[in-house]
């Protein structure tokens, strides 16, 4: 009788154990990446130092596919380690990233990140394409966030924003070590505006309203009504023939700041103002590169202060 109820206690323990051990999942720490040229990255690999040319242990990146609006190949991608390779110019098919030569803040911000979070998961979800504007009215030939722009086929950027969200949290095995990882929102960084500073004073003027609608949608689509959000304020090269590049730049500026100074989960990156460009809308390689350390930290105080 013993023998028997122990053989039956033995056969109902096993099943439990392996279901345990398919169970255990990882906890990573997820920030997303979004805006338009000068997060997409337009640095050269060529100039990154030895610390950031190299594939980044315990460091993924989904990054969505960038289409215009109406294409309905935006936001695919797949995970994959972080390394050099996720500025303009890179694409994916959900089956492939096709890496570029270019670069943005995703690999000093990580690289920052994981002096804060050392020995810890970090996960990057990226998706940006230039000269997108919030407005729909600034679109131009790249696109609008505005959610209820209809744009090309009923496709907008914000449905590439979904896309991507989606494709990547479907994921539940990110880094293919066979634990299931339960990604933790941490913070949204935002760099953009540039486009709705080049059109009309109306469109500048209305920038706040715009930002404040993106920044609570990204919130709320990832869950967290009190998510961490930093901004990079926009800057000029003054390299055009009056003299702005950004006619209406001030505005958006002031926009920026209205936003960080009324909701006490934000903070803004004001150094831009002294970075060098390549050309007359894009920060250098190492302006890139301080940019995603100044991210970093202001994202890693704004947690510690929740």
């Amino acid at each position: 009788m013993r023998q028997t109820l122990i053989t039956l206690i033995i056969s109902f323990l096993f099943p439990v154990l392996g279901y345990c051990q398919q169970i255990k999942k990882d906890t990573i720490k997820v920030f997303y990446l979004a805006g338009q040229s000068n997060m997409e990255g337009y640095g050269y690999n060529s100039d990154l130092p030895k610390s950031l040319k190299q594939p980044f242990k315990n460091v993924y990146i989904f990054h969505g596919n960038s289409v215009p609006d109406g294409d309905a190949k935006g936001g695919f991608g797949k995970w994959e380690i972080l390394q050099p390779g996720h500025g303009v110019g890179f694409s994916s098919d959900s089956q492939n990233n096709n890496l570029s030569n270019r670069f943005g803040v995703e690999l000093s911000f990580a690289k920052k990140l994981q002096e804060y979070y050392p020995n810890e998961k970090i996960a990057i979800i990226k998706y940006a394409r230039g000269g997108t504007s919030i407005d729909s009215l600034a679109a131009g030939e790249f696109g609008s966030w505005e959610p209820d722009y209809k744009g090309l086929n009923g496709i907008n950027q914000y449905d590439h924003f979904l896309t991507t969200l989606k494709e990547a949290l479907n994921t539940k095995d990110i880094n293919a070590d066979g634990k299931e990882d339960v990604l933790i929102p941490c913070g949204v960084i935002w760099m953009q505006g540039e486009s709705d500073a080049a059109y009309t004073e109306a469109i500048a003027t209305n920038y706040y309203n715009h930002l404040k609608r993106m920044m609570d949608l990204f919130r709320a689509s990832l869950r967290a009504d009190d998510l961490p959000v930093v901004i990079g304020k926009i800057s000029d090269s003054w390299n055009d023939q009056d003299g702005k590049v950004w006619d209406y730049g001030e505005l958006v500026q002031y926009a920026q700041e209205k936003y960080v100074k009324t909701d006490k989960n934000a903070k803004i990156i004001r150094n831009t103002r002294y970075y060098k460009y390549s050309d007359k809308w894009h920060y250098d390689s190492e302006g890139y590169i301080d940019l995603g350390k100044k991210f970093a930290e202001a994202i890693h105080q704004l947690n510690i202060n929740k």
